[in-house]
């Protein structure tokens, strides 16, 4: 029987405990902060929950979808030099989302995918989903949009290289979402400064092994990075689409894994906490 509603907010407790076996608990996280002369600040949570309305069209209703409340602000830290952004450090951080998968866990889901909107979030993601596999024996991801892939006609090795902040494809999904929000006037090409550090330095690459810290300012004083200028809502169109099917097609993928045969113990599992863990 289909759950009654997709929103976690909307059930009463009593139905939590009718929930299917392969129910998929999303937890969509975000963040606030600057993005640039020509985005609101709001850019990361407009971009997530718009991908999440059209992912959600794109799901049988069938599937045992639960999304869980929107978390609106992250980890920031790279961008406090620029005001209007909220964050939290990086413990606050990990414990906001190790406790409410927690939770989930505790209500019997047992599959969670954490939807994220924020590349400053991703590292924070990692461990907080191997700290709730190991304490609580579920099935965790963390899904980022922006590393989903683009449509073909918008590939760009350059743009998806530097253009990682208010830059084409985050002006784009901004001005088909959310225009009145967008000062075209300001949007222009923010070049990246890093091309100018692997110039100098071409071993600083992660595909080499080696990771640069950065903040926003380091990039480019004005906060973005990318060609905003080649932004167009139809782009936008197409990145949202191409995303929504991309997320919705792991959740119906995580939906259908089999978790006795993933989920394994060892000698000396610690099944049911870790040091540090909720």
């Amino acid at each position: 029987m289909p759950i009654r509603t997709r929103f976690w907010a909307e059930l009463r407790w009593p139905e939590f405990r009718d929930l299917p076996e392969n129910t998929v608990a999303v937890l969509p996280i975000a963040a606030t902060e600057q993005h640039g002369p020509h985005l609101p600040v709001s850019t990361d949570q407009t971009i997530n929950a718009g991908i999440l309305a059209r992912a959600l069209t794109h799901c049988p209703p069938e599937l045992p979808l639960l999304v869980l409340p929107h978390q609106a602000v992250g980890l920031s830290v790279e961008h406090l030099a620029f005001p209007g952004t909220l964050t939290l450090d990086e413990e606050g951080f990990l414990a906001l989302v190790t406790a409410i998968g927690a939770s989930a866990a505790r209500a019997g889901v047992r599959r969670l995918v954490v939807m994220n909107a924020h590349g400053g979030n991703g590292a924070m993601l990692e461990v907080a989903c191997r700290r709730l596999r190991a304490a609580h024996r579920i099935l965790a991801v963390s899904a980022h949009w922006d590393r989903m892939g683009r449509p073909g006609e918008l590939a760009d090795p350059l743009e998806a290289r530097y253009g990682i902040h208010a830059g084409r494809d985050e002006t784009a999904l901004m001005l088909r979402l959310s225009p009145q929000d967008v000062d075209r006037a300001a949007m222009a090409d923010f070049p990246s400064a890093r091309r100018r550090l692997e110039e100098q330095a071409p071993a600083i690459a992660s595909s080499l092994g080696a990771t640069l810290a950065w903040q926003a300012q380091d990039l480019n004083p004005a906060g973005a990075v990318g060609n905003a200028a080649k932004a167009t809502a139809e782009m936008g169109e197409a990145l949202l689409d191409f995303a929504a099917r991309r997320m919705a097609g792991l959740w119906r993928q995580v939906a259908a894994v089999d978790l006795d045969a993933w989920l394994r113990d060892m000698p000396g599992d610690m099944n049911g906490g870790i040091s540090g863990a909720p």
